[in-house]
């Protein structure tokens, strides 16, 4: 079963703090645009995502990464990363109610769609999520075909959800695992292999 995708995104010279002195300042915010950038570019080439929902705390800031086939949503009043997918996923199962949600994050600039799909097929519909590759966070959360969603997203979100019965997944899954909060992370995705976006900066 295809999946839709909700994936958030504060305003780019705000997103990213801890990545802060990676480029220089006023590149900042290009930097955090390259990353969702890559992000969706490989999303949007997996053959098992139906719809991208980007959610941004500035639609007009984050306009161009329509051209890759994402539609994109101002955030709602509660200015949370779990209510930003809560909404993404209210507008999508109201085109569909039986739809199979999925909440992804924007910084996976080393992503390729062959590990997006493959999580996708060993999920086989159940509640999962994929952990990032500290094993405390999540990159990747599906919820079972109508069932909700549920995103506990922060601090130890990989141990909250397998407490709400969201099965972890077991494959390799590198460039899944491999999302962007510090340098040492975007050196680490880099040396996996950066799509364009995030290759044309450079990097202290």
């Amino acid at each position: 079963m295809d999946v839709d995708l909700v994936v958030p995104m504060k305003h780019p010279r705000d997103g990213k703090s801890r990545l802060r002195g990676a480029v220089e300042a006023d590149h900042h915010p290009g930097l955090v645009l390259a990353l969702a950038a890559d992000t969706l570019a490989a999303v949007t080439s997996s053959a098992r995502v139906r719809r991208v929902l980007l959610v941004a705390a500035d639609p007009e800031a984050v306009a161009e990464l329509g051209e890759l086939g994402v539609e994109i949503v101002a955030e709602p009043a509660e200015k949370t990363l779990n209510a930003a997918f809560r909404h993404g996923e209210a507008l999508l199962k109201a085109d569909d109610p039986a739809a199979l949600v999925g909440a992804l994050q924007a910084d996976l600039p080393a992503l390729r769609a062959g590990d997006l799909t493959a999580a996708l097929t060993e999920a086989a519909g159940r509640r999962a999520f994929v952990a990032d590759r500290q094993g405390t966070g999540t990159t990747l959360l599906l919820a079972a075909p109508g069932e909700p969603l549920d995103p506990r997203f922060g601090p130890g979100s990989a141990r909250k959800h397998a407490e709400s019965g969201a099965i972890p997944l077991h494959q390799a899954l590198p460039s899944l695992r491999s999302d962007v909060d510090t340098p040492g992370d975007l050196a680490h995705a880099r040396a996996l292999g950066v799509g364009k976006h995030t290759a044309a900066h450079h990097v202290r």
